[in-house]
């Protein structure tokens, strides 16, 4: 009985000392809050416009034109797998490994275009003639 009394107590005591506390304050007005709450959600936005979605479409675009650029002899990594380029289609692309196996990939599949050496372009070029 002597619980249930003291909590009783206790939740009155916390509900009316809240609400005295708050009667004599005022909010601020509704104008300037709406205004404040605009300037943030626009500031989030060009947050995540500069930080996020700019250099993730720069980068994508990058790709984009080196994969569109590819062609015969280039060494390219595909899904962690690195090979030369034989053939070029629309959508997909052709490698051979270094064992001599040949796998089709799509373009979109290609997350790198490697550098060649010098004395390795003219190997690649003839590995890749010999084949054909």
């Amino acid at each position: 009985m002597k619980l249930k009394y003291y909590t009783t107590l206790t939740a009155l005591y916390f509900f009316y000392s809240g609400s005295l506390f708050a009667e004599g304050e005022e909010g601020p007005p509704p104008d300037q809050s709406f205004w404040q709450t605009l300037v943030m959600i626009a500031i989030a936005f060009m947050f995540f416009y500069v930080i996020l979605w700019r250099p993730e479409q720069k980068r994508r675009k990058s790709l984009e034109a080196q994969r569109s650029a590819l062609k015969k002899g280039d060494r390219v990594a595909a899904m962690g797998i690195i090979g030369t380029v034989l053939r070029v289609g629309e959508q997909t692309v052709i490698l051979k490994m270094y064992d001599g196996a040949k796998l089709e990939f799509y373009k979109a599949a290609i997350t790198d275009i490697l550098p060649q050496e010098e004395g390795k372009k003219d190997e690649a070029k003839e590995a890749v003639e010999e084949t054909l």
